[in-house]
């Protein structure tokens, strides 16, 4: 992540002694992170920030760009095990920042660093912007490259919910359009996680799915085939819900998204990447632990050949080789521990 470091004037902050093109680090693990202490190197994301978050005011600091490492977030604060000084913010460019309503080169701005138009927030490039960081045009949200998003990160259109790449839709990380549910790959979903059109259930691969004109609460079809339970009453892997979309940022891009994407990352400090459907399932399973994988032995119905139809993951082979491993490991432990108490 880029972002930005006050120190005083002599470089100075918390007892460290900051240098341009030198990488600082602390000995803290990304899930021990914790802003306002000791563990972490403070930095804002957006310049205006520093005042409201810190003691330096901009004109009497000396100013950073930096990039984190692993972060966390305290309101506009954030904290990173690892700071690398890019450069310092001299001259000319350091006396415009700390001006309210600077660096435009738009007109009738009044937030900061707008290139577009009647921008009320900051670092827009498109124009009517309420919110900051955006590429596209009217968006109250920040971080949109689409148009008339009230949400955020949108890369579509007309978007009131967050991170989607598609059009019209009221729910969060759709890759597809008019969803009013989240993650969908499909159209006109009210449900989560499907890849086919109007269904109002979820992991659907098919459309339509739930039937019509129905008042009670039915036992839910899983697997092609009918089930005694109720959605409620089943134990679904957590790593089913997974997201279409990932955020990624401006350090992490490759060289190809940077050129392909240099406008939104330029703008927005990184751009909203589309996965399809299949690759985001391989994502979430690779990242579920044994445990969880093993849950979906467990569901109603189970049919490995459907889940992979759907999936792309031959569930049953991979949970064969998981525990065949496992015996490995642990016949290898016994043999050392013998070895060794002979």
């Amino acid at each position: 992540m880029i972002g930005y470091k006050a120190t005083d004037m002599n470089g100075c902050c918390r007892g460290f002694k900051f240098e341009v093109g030198k990488t600082y680090t602390k000995d803290t693990p990304a899930d021990e992170l914790e802003c306002c202490t000791d563990k972490v190197f403070h930095f804002c994301r957006e310049l205006c920030a520093i005042e409201k978050e810190s003691r330096y005011k901009l004109s009497e600091s000396r100013l950073f760009e930096v990039i984190a490492g692993d972060y966390v977030r305290s309101g506009d604060k954030y904290g990173t095990n690892s700071l690398t000084i890019l450069r310092e913010i001299t001259g000319s460019e350091k006396e415009e920042l700390c001006n309210s309503g600077s660096r435009n080169s738009g007109d009738w701005n009044s937030g900061n660093c707008n290139s577009g138009n009647c921008n009320s927030g900051s670092s827009n490039s498109g124009n009517c912007n309420s919110g900051s960081r955006n590429s596209g045009d009217c968006n109250s949200g920040s971080r949109n490259s689409g148009d008339c998003n009230s949400g955020s990160r949108n890369s579509g259109d007309c978007n009131s919910g967050n991170c989607n790449s598609g059009d019209g839709n009221s729910g969060s990380r759709n890759s597809g359009n008019c969803n009013s549910g989240s993650r969908n790959s499909g159209d006109w979903n009210s449900g989560n996680c499907n890849s086919g059109d109007g269904n109002s259930g979820s992991w659907n691969s098919g459309d339509w799915n739930s039937g019509y004109f129905n008042t009670n609460t039915p036992t839910v079809r899983m697997f092609n085939g009918e089930t005694l339970y109720h959605v409620e009453d089943i134990d679904f892997p957590s790593f089913l819900y997974f997201d279409l979309t990932v955020w990624v940022s401006h350090d992490t891009a490759t060289e190809e998204e940077k050129r392909e994407h240099k406008e939104e990352i330029e703008t927005c400090g990184g751009y909203l990447k589309t996965l399809e459907y299949k690759e985001a399932f391989r994502l979430a399973w690779d990242k579920a632990s044994k445990e969880e994988h093993k849950k979906l032995l467990a569901l109603p119905n189970w049919d490995n050949e459907i889940f992979k139809e759907i999936s792309g993951i031959d569930a049953e082979a991979e949970i064969k080789k998981e525990n065949e491993n496992d015996k490995r490991k642990f016949a290898k432990s016994n043999k050392f521990k013998k070895s060794h108490s002979i």
